[in-house]
């Protein structure tokens, strides 16, 4: 398996995910303005949508968005327990979180990369933000994991989009269930091994 990927980028998760599953994969970097590839490949040939992350399959099946990519890789190892088996709660609980972090948290978050939004919206969206992270932040407190005791593609995906809190300087502190529950996961070692492939720095 092959992950395309721009450092820092929501695709982290999946990064993160496959280290966590022990699969062989290798990593390409994309430059999403030029949509080259760092092999210097047209990346719209191969993602049409021209995001990542985009996972290629050793048979040429291309796999696009993060929560479908994350749930596959999961799945090619249900021993490691990154998602719970079909029919089971704790997976559509999980699946629940995974889709609350991508349409309430991880999409809020680009009207703060951009330069064209107005300083009214931006502001409304930081204090939509925070309200909806101090609401993690009690469904967190007393749980090691978002799931209870295992680690999931959950907390994965929620680790990379909190990343982004400190580059738009979206204040977090007395959050203490949730930054507990963060200095977690950056010390996992399947993370370690993400951010360093990824030439970022905890």
């Amino acid at each position: 398996m092959k992950l395309y990927f721009k450092a820092g980028a929501c695709s982290l998760s999946p990064h993160i995910v496959l280290h966590e599953s022990g699969l062989d994969f290798t990593v390409v970097s994309v430059d999403l303005k030029t949509k080259r590839t760092e092999q210097n490949e047209d990346f719209i040939t191969l993602n049409a949508k021209g995001k990542v992350p985009a996972l290629a399959l050793d048979d040429g099946t291309v796999l696009t968005e993060t929560v479908a990519i994350v749930q596959y890789i999961a799945d090619r190892k249900p021993d490691r327990q990154l998602l719970a088996p079909t029919g089971c709660l704790t997976r559509y609980q999980t699946l629940e979180w995974l889709n609350f972090i991508a349409t309430e948290i991880q999409e809020p978050f680009y009207a703060l990369f951009r330069s064209d939004v107005p300083d009214e919206y931006r502001l409304q969206v930081r204090e939509q933000l925070q309200q909806k992270f101090r609401w993690v932040n009690d469904q967190i407190e007393g749980k090691q994991w978002l799931m209870g005791l295992h680690f999931t593609v959950a907390d994965a995906c929620l680790f990379t989009v909190m990343r982004w809190a400190k580059p738009v300087e979206l204040a977090l502190s007395g959050l203490d269930a949730l930054n507990g529950w963060y200095e977690r996961v950056a010390e996992r070692p399947a993370v370690v091994a993400a951010l360093q492939g990824e030439g970022l720095k905890e």
